[in-house]
């Protein structure tokens, strides 16, 4: 009995090349596309479009799908009114420091769990995966105990960096990518570099991170979406205007600014997110997918 070596999918070839088949699966492929992309793409154009029109329009029922005239000096008023200049450099700064301590920590622990196999490596690493289930707003409240009155030290580390910083390091999950990345480095280089002399640090500096440059970049990208995108830890940790993140600014002057306003300062905030996303996504993809197959 012959049968086909191809690709096997829900529906024949020979189904897809009779009339009726053919325009079914492509009519299905058409609305499964643009349901899609209204549901992606509607609140953005929403908001971009939101911040054109004048606070009447914006509010009334049912809403109009273009600005009857479009008002480009919205976006002029929020970013003065707001003090956006401000907001997103706290922002920047903040995932900037992130970004550091997760590459420098959480690359060291992966290393260490990869590569120098610790005894009781795989229970501590068991451990920490297991922490993924708890679920974030439990932490919240000790979290939040630890920053205002840090154990040994005793330091209060509101409205400081480091109360935003220190919580993003021991996240699990960047542990585990960048294990999974190093675990594909063949263990020959490693020993090859121990012949020639190199120590473990200068072998991590040397082999392990120029190779790891896609799932690094990974761990990056992640760290500085979740500073700009996360609310309700800063609005916990940086009580102070001089130190609200972009999210939580935007927040505090919703009350006292027009809507429209608001909806342009959203739009404003979400560019950089954006061409940070447009730039490096086969980055992303390159690195989410690199290591996932030992060889």
């Amino acid at each position: 009995m012959a049968h086909d070596s191809g690709s096997r999918t829900l529906i024949s070839a020979a189904q897809l090349r009779r009339g009726k088949g053919r325009y079914l699966y492509w009519a299905l492929v058409t609305l499964v596309v643009l349901g899609f992309t209204l549901v992606f793409i509607g609140p953005l154009y929403w908001m971009v479009t939101g911040a054109l029109k004048t606070g009447q329009e914006v509010a009334q029922t049912p809403p109009t799908l273009w600005p009857r005239h479009p008002d480009f000096s919205n976006y002029v008023s929020a970013w003065q009114n707001l003090n956006l200049g401000k907001l997103l450099f706290n922002t920047f700064y903040y995932a900037a420091g992130a970004v550091l301590f997760q590459l420098v920590l959480d690359t060291a622990a992966a290393y260490a769990f990869s590569k120098l196999r610790p005894a009781l490596g795989n229970v501590i690493l068991g451990a920490m995966l297991a922490t993924l289930m708890i679920p974030t707003i439990v932490l919240v409240v000790p979290q939040y105990v630890t920053v205002i009155d840090l154990p040994v030290l005793h330091l209060n580390m509101l409205d400081s960096p480091f109360a935003i910083w220190l919580p993003l390091v021991t996240n699990a999950f960047n542990i585990f990518l960048l294990k999974r990345f190093f675990d594909s480095i063949p263990d020959e280089l490693m020993a090859a570099a121990q012949v020639d002399g190199a120590g473990p640090l200068r072998t991590l500096w040397s082999i392990v991170l120029p190779m790891s440059r896609p799932i690094l970049g990974v761990v990056s990208i992640f760290a500085v979406t979740y500073v700009w995108k996360d609310f309700l830890w800063p609005k916990l940790v940086m009580p102070s205007p001089e130190t609200r993140t972009v999210s939580v600014g935007i927040y505090a002057f919703s009350g006292g600014s027009s809507q429209n306003e608001i909806i342009a300062a959203s739009v404003i905030a979400a560019i950089p997110t954006v061409i940070i996303f447009l730039i490096f996504q086969r980055n992303i993809m390159s690195g989410l997918t690199a290591g996932s197959v030992k060889g």
